[in-house]
């Protein structure tokens, strides 16, 4: 009687350990990586599909670079997933480049801007008139972003275009927001590299210089891109991706909560839970 007992206690263990072995591999459906470079927007919504995805069963790496490397590792495997990708004109260089090696998906939002910005108190309207206010304006320097970003080769280009007399200085994303914001608060003049969809415009007055040479060029679209293959390999991301769509109410309320949040996680798990309708119109 008891090894009867005994007998069935071991099988009932072990029906238990099995279920939850398979248990566990539902929740574990393999490591996806997203690469991803320090602008505000690229920032938000990697967060924001790195807690989507992890609700789903993926385990998911961020990856934080450049833009010039992101697409370098996404042609040669090291990443799974860019959540960015400006074209027809800002992103064009690099897509030239790698587009035998990515793969590009749907765009999931439309009429991006991006240029030279000044605070609406300075009393300049156009890139044509920085050199003859030069010494009104009494700044030497433009404060850009990343080096390797396009948008600033598209400044280095207006430089030469519109001959200003004006240093470009190399920075980053949030260093340039940071003396944005102490220019701002002081109403100092300053000229920084900026775009749009970008929560500065929420935050601040600002304006984009008139560009009439349009060195700029017209407005892109974002896309996103996975690497060769990830739709073989994860059919069901580039179905949610696909069907992903935001504007600047909903993509500017996210990067407002990532913006006050403790950090950018954090923020992207509380803008879903604000907005799960909208999220499930793209997962379910």
């Amino acid at each position: 009687m008891r090894r009867g007992i005994l007998i069935m206690v071991i099988v009932a263990l072990s029906l238990a350990a099995c279920s939850g072995s398979e248990e566990g591999a539902e929740k574990s459906k393999g490591t996806v990586t997203l690469g991803l470079n320090n602008w505000a927007e690229n920032i938000a919504v990697s967060n924001m599909w790195k807690v989507i995805l992890e609700d789903k069963g993926y385990d998911i790496e961020l990856k934080s670079m450049e833009k010039s490397p992101v697409w370098a590792g996404l042609s040669q495997g090291d990443l799974d997933i860019a959540a960015e990708v400006w074209l027809p004109t800002t992103d064009k260089p690099l897509y030239e480049e790698y587009k035998e090696d990515i793969v590009l998906h749907e765009a999931w939002y439309e009429g991006t801007g991006l240029g030279l910005v000044v605070p609406s108190y300075m009393d300049i309207t156009s890139m044509e008139e920085l050199n003859d206010k030069k010494n009104e304006l009494g700044i030497e320097e433009i404060v850009g972003i990343d080096p390797g970003a396009s948008l600033m080769e598209m400044s280095r280009t207006a430089l030469e275009e519109y001959n200003l007399n004006y240093d470009l200085v190399d920075s980053s994303g949030p260093a340039m927001m940071s003396e944005l914001k102490k220019a701002y608060e002081d109403e100092e003049p300053i000229v920084v590299t900026l775009w749009n969809p970008h929560w500065a415009f929420a935050e601040y007055d600002l304006k984009y210089l008139e560009d009439p040479k349009n060195v700029y060029g017209e407005a892109d679209d974002i896309f996103f891109m996975t690497r060769t293959n990830f739709s073989d390999d994860h059919p069901e991301i580039v179905e949610w991706m696909n069907n992903w769509q935001m504007d600047d109410d909903s993509l500017g309320s996210l990067m407002a909560t990532i913006k006050d949040a403790d950090d950018a996680e954090t923020g992207a798990q509380q803008w879903i839970e604000e907005n799960e309708e909208l999220v499930s119109e793209w997962t379910n």
